[in-house]
């Protein structure tokens, strides 16, 4: 993501992906390129867009976008949130950290596993069968993964499995959903990634 100014981005519109936030999407689209993709869906923020984009035009799909979705709604959007010299050094924020199980600072766990449930049981009924690519951002993934697997909703973000541009599939039959698989077609630049958001 080009976050020059190291903020939270969240919902807020104007932020793109960097050029190695393009070479990552490239790397899904060379995943993704021999499956057999139906429809290609995708949260309504930039950056996801910009994701799904190639996706849809390897496979001659035009991009649905779903409101369900989009980034997680936090109140710290815009401000930076880093150890040390973000927005939680501030007392006058603290009063929305109490509840870190909800969380008491942006839209409710169990509010974003419903949308992401509702956005994953539409593309499958799109898809009739074959497969769906959905675009959304890493919180609302992990926590329609957790949703999925039974798991509780409340989690520590340094140990989500979902980094940048990864992919996270959920395999359903008949009765239901029988598999989840995870990959990070991006893994070797992960860590470029890291070194640019540090400098």
């Amino acid at each position: 993501m080009y976050n020059p100014e190291g903020v939270l981005y969240g919902r807020l519109p104007g932020y793109f992906l960097s050029d190695l936030g393009l070479e990552m999407a490239d790397r899904a689209v060379a995943a993704l390129a021999n499956r057999d993709i139906a429809t290609v869906i995708s949260s309504p923020m930039e950056r996801a867009q910009q994701t799904a984009a190639p996706i849809a035009n390897n496979h001659d799909l035009e991009i649905v976008t779903n409101p369900d979705l989009i980034e997680a709604e936090n109140i710290f959007e815009g401000q930076r949130v880093s150890v040390g010299d973000g927005v939680l050094k501030q007392p006058k924020t603290w009063r929305h950290l109490w509840n870190p199980f909800k969380p008491s600072w942006g839209e409710p766990y169990d509010i974003v596993a419903t949308r992401m449930s509702a956005a994953i049981e539409s593309a499958r009924l799109m898809a009739q069968g074959r497969e769906a690519v959905l675009v959304s951002h890493q919180l609302p993934i992990w926590v329609a993964r957790l949703a999925a697997e039974n798991r509780r909703l409340w989690h520590d973000p340094r140990s989500r499995q979902c980094t940048l541009a990864s992919l996270t599939s959920l395999t359903f039959d008949d009765q239901g959903l029988i598999a989840i698989t995870y990959s990070e077609p991006s893994r070797d630049l992960l860590g470029k990634a890291s070194k640019i958001a540090g400098a």
